[in-house]
């Protein structure tokens, strides 16, 4: 979570508190049905939270851009990307 506050520093204490809580989510979740390497849950946010969030450094959407993020498998990047970007409109296809 530190690496998140460090690279993206301007965020709402909401949009923290969504990324706070992906960790219990997807540990949950990933005992389930697998999301994410059993070995690599530990790293979430290292490798694939910020990774997912790399895109947003890159290309900062504008507001009211729509984006489908076709074989977002566990929910990458467009989750982390829909937090960061709340007036998008995020699709996203297994």
């Amino acid at each position: 979570m530190e690496l998140i506050r460090k690279y993206f520093p301007g965020l709402s204490s909401l949009q923290y508190s969504r990324f706070e809580a992906m960790h219990d989510l997807y540990r949950e979740w990933n005992e389930r049905i697998n999301l994410v390497s059993r070995k690599d849950i530990d790293h979430l946010y290292e490798h694939h939270i910020l990774h997912s969030l790399a895109i947003a450094k890159a290309f900062p959407f504008r507001d009211g851009t729509t984006i489908l993020d076709v074989g977002t498998g566990g929910g990458f990047p467009g989750i982390p990307l829909a937090n960061v970007f709340p007036s998008c409109r995020f699709t996203l296809v297994l």
